[in-house]
């Protein structure tokens, strides 16, 4: 039976949800087809008219889950304009709810390494979005001069992106939220100082 154009487009948008949700809490390699379509409610047929391989679908939800994401952080700079966007991006990102939710949680923390293993077409659609988030973290860096706010965009990130992978490593919770709070506080005074021009 052919499936309207409406449908596939849903169909679609459900298996990437449940393939980047399901990528993030168990990772890639050990995520199989089954549990994809299991969780998206679609047979393999269906998956696979639209993507045609695992590595496709990998790639797709990596893109898929960065752009959202993104999108996170551009509803943080409507609610905080100006100098409040990089402070309010870093505690929501460095907080104990984003900690506790990997699933629907920053795809860098949750699968960098496993990404770094992956097929070349993974890790170019990685890559791409990347540089994007890059770039709009760039231009919350309170730094005149272009190329200092991309080094300091790349810095925060990953200050950010690593304090959350050693938050969720721990086993003790006072170490953990420690982590999430001390580099906080220093990716926003790093910002801060960049912008009174001391160093």
């Amino acid at each position: 039976m052919r499936v309207s154009k409406e449908k596939a487009a849903h169909n679609r948008q459900r298996i990437l949800t449940s393939a980047a949700r399901l990528f993030r809490e168990q990772g890639i390699a050990a995520t199989g087809v089954d549990s994809i379509t299991e969780d998206a409610g679609l047979t393999h047929g269906g998956l696979y008219s639209q993507f045609g391989s695992k590595e496709a679908i990998a790639a797709e939800a990596i893109r898929f889950a960065l752009a959202r994401g993104k999108r996170v952080w551009q509803r943080a700079l409507e609610r905080n304009p100006g100098k409040r966007a990089l402070p309010a991006i870093v505690d929501s990102y460095l907080s104990r709810a984003h900690r506790d939710a990997p699933g629907t949680g920053c795809v860098v923390a949750a699968l960098g390494t496993d990404i770094a293993r992956q097929p070349r077409r993974v890790r170019k659609a990685f890559t791409r979005e990347i540089k994007d988030d890059l770039e709009f973290l760039s231009r919350l860096m309170p730094d005149d001069r272009k190329g200092h706010r991309y080094e300091d965009a790349i810095v925060a990130f990953a200050s950010m992106a690593g304090a959350l992978i050693l938050a969720r490593a721990v086993s003790d919770e006072d170490l953990s939220e420690l982590i999430l709070k001390s580099t906080a506080k220093r990716v926003i005074k790093h910002g801060k100082v960049r912008a009174t021009g001391r160093r």
